[in-house]
């Protein structure tokens, strides 16, 4: 019920617009959310770099309805690859299709203009050896974005891969066909409201499937992300490992900005692969919302901190 009813609550736009303009709203998104500005997220992937955690930049953003918009969401990503190789952090970017225009109407606009601007990205991260990730949304972008990777990572292999989602039942297929072309992905659960008829309804049977798929991805030579705070899926995946001899480097686990710190820290302690996605910007307030959908404790968690420094 509490999932269902913050996944709503992420698409309402009267209550965006008073929280991601409030005061009390910006606070308490600094959780979850490293700041609004790129100075702000540089600083928070060089303290994790310091860490031994390797960071995922990503600009806050979606559902954009104007060109002019979508070309200044992507002047923030150019300016963070640059940042990104100036300082030689440790860190890439990650990007949403509907924040570049993928919604937008028209001539010359919606998916041609989001491969467009999403694809001199590529070519930039190419240039600065990095890379792009382009981000999973709802299940009706799951194939064009699937779709837009691979046409990327033909122009310029290796420097662009994107996420698939373990509660939609395409994605055990979705795997096989982006290992056979050596595409990098990241592996999440899933945290979007899909209908029974594509996708798993129940947790246990949504973790299986992840269990299933993260074993597939992690051994199949192509570098992967296993994206989970689920400490039972790790633990499993720490077994895995010990059990099969595979090199603690061939995968990352990845994790959210503010959640978990400590479990960050133990698996970079012991050798593991650690990424941390760091949002920032203005526009928090659906990403924060379904953070609080896919585990709504961290309600209690918030209202428990809201006053401490």
């Amino acid at each position: 019920m509490l999932r269902s009813f913050f996944i709503a609550l992420s698409t309402n736009k009267a209550f965006r617009a008073f929280s991601e303009r409030s005061t009390m709203g910006r606070r308490v998104s600094r959780r979850f959310v490293a700041g609004m500005s790129v100075e702000e997220a540089i600083a928070a992937a060089e303290h994790l770099n310091a860490e031994g955690i390797e960071a995922t930049l990503d600009s806050l953003g979606e559902s954009v309805m104007q060109v002019s918009q979508a070309e200044e969401s992507a002047a923030i990503y150019h300016q963070l690859l640059d940042e990104i190789a100036a300082r030689k952090l440790r860190a890439n970017v990650s990007v949403k299709l509907t924040q570049v225009g993928m919604d937008i109407g028209g001539h010359g606009a919606g998916p041609e203009l989001a491969e467009r601007i999403v694809g001199e990205m590529v070519e930039h991260a190419a240039m600065t050896a990095n890379f792009v990730r382009i981000d999973m949304e709802g299940s009706d972008y799951t194939e064009a974005t699937i779709a837009m990777t691979e046409r990327l990572n033909a122009r310029w292999p290796g420097a662009v891969g994107t996420v698939l989602q373990a509660y939609l039942f395409r994605t055990a297929d979705d795997v096989e066909r982006l290992i056979a072309q050596g595409i990098r992905m990241r592996l999440c659960k899933g945290a979007y409201k899909e209908p029974a008829e594509i996708a798993f309804p129940l947790k246990a049977d949504v973790d299986a499937n992840y269990v299933k798929l993260m074993k597939r991805v992690a051994s199949s030579g192509v570098f992967c992300g296993i994206a989970t705070h689920d400490e039972a899926i790790i633990e499993t995946m720490r077994q895995f490992v010990a059990q099969t001899g595979l090199d603690k480097r061939a995968f990352e686990f990845q994790m959210l900005y503010g959640v978990r710190r400590d479990l960050q820290r133990k698996l970079a302690a012991e050798g593991f692969g650690v990424r941390v996605y760091v949002p920032f910007g203005t526009e928090w307030y659906p990403y924060f919302m379904r953070r609080l959908a896919e585990r709504p404790a961290n309600v209690l968690f918030l209202a428990k901190n809201f006053f401490r420094n």
